[in-house]
């Protein structure tokens, strides 16, 4: 929570009277679209259907958990509350020393009329709360901000909506001059509207592009494509043949060397016949082979 926990704190905001029903029937009528519960996390693949209405008679005879645990488990609605008792985890943060420790999901909903016996049996139940419907909690309807809570309604609950916010047809006889407002899109199948006849001609024909085919060109063996990755390959390329060159030159230099050192060396030796051999003066065919290996290693 931004800002610290001080009596000057600006806790509340003003909010005007019909923006405030205006997001109260909006989230109730989230709560009866199955798409929006499903996005929202609640698991009720299963349930009969959306809104889910229970006869008074039957959750009015629940008095022990063991009762209403047998009850959501015939309505295939205990899935959500077994998702809650999976999702209990530790807090993040510094509120685990502030009497916050575990955090879990919501679970599902109980919107009834007159208080009565089953509110002891469900509230064990983690994750369910309760709601009268002549005080809904928009912090219940739609915990977090967002819409689409499981709720579970009594039968003479859902019978007072009509009654306490009226129809369509009729206003409020509860709240004075209330009526609900107007839906945007009458007709919320918008496949069906955009693919009609009368949308469908007005609009261009799809137009189709021409594929493009991007030739894969190999930077190892294509030298421009090379450059294009790589600007200093030509730099490197033009250093390798030089250096190759110098070492041709090289080469050949010290084949030609070696060459007419061994003339020289048959010259003598040609002048020595019949003299007694002597110690060879001069460098050794070895010695120019390290030198050679020595100038090009340099």
């Amino acid at each position: 929570m931004f800002g610290a926990t001080k009596t000057y704190r600006r806790w509340h905001r003003r909010v005007n009277k019909n923006q405030r029903r205006y997001a109260l029937v909006s989230a109730l009528a989230a709560s009866s679209s199955t798409a929006l519960v499903f996005a929202r996390g609640h698991r009720i693949d299963r349930i009969p259907e959306v809104p889910l209405v229970i006869a008074d008679g039957t959750i009015n005879a629940i008095n022990k958990t063991k009762k209403a645990v047998a009850v959501l488990k015939t309505l295939n609605a205990y899935a959500d509350v077994q998702k809650v008792i999976d999702s209990k985890k530790i807090r993040a943060g510094k509120g685990k020393q502030r009497n916050r420790r575990y955090v879990k999901r919501r679970g599902p909903l109980i919107v009834y009329d007159q208080p009565q016996v089953f509110l002891r049996a469900f509230r064990n139940l983690p994750g369910v709360q309760f709601c009268s419907v002549h005080r809904l909690n928009l912090l219940k309807l739609a915990p977090g901000g967002h819409l689409g809570r499981f709720v579970i309604w009594t039968k003479s609950a859902f019978v007072k909506l009509d009654q306490i916010y009226g129809t369509y047809k009729a206003p409020s006889q509860v709240k004075v001059g209330y009526s609900l407002p107007r839906s945007a899109l009458t007709n919320s199948d918008l496949g069906r509207l955009i693919n009609s006849q009368e949308v469908q001609s007005h609009l261009r024909r799809k137009k189709n592009a021409p594929k493009r085919q991007v030739r894969k060109k190999n930077p190892l063996k294509n030298l421009g494509f090379l450059i294009k990755l790589n600007p200093y390959a030509k730099t490197q390329r033009r250093k390798t043949i030089i250096q190759s060159r110098n070492v041709g030159k090289r080469v050949k230099y010290f084949k030609q060397r070696a060459a007419t050192a061994r003339a020289a060396r048959a010259e003598k030796l040609k002048g020595r016949e019949g003299k007694p051999t002597q110690a060879k003066k001069g460098k050794s065919a070895k010695a120019y082979r390290k030198l050679f290996v020595k100038t090009l290693l340099s």
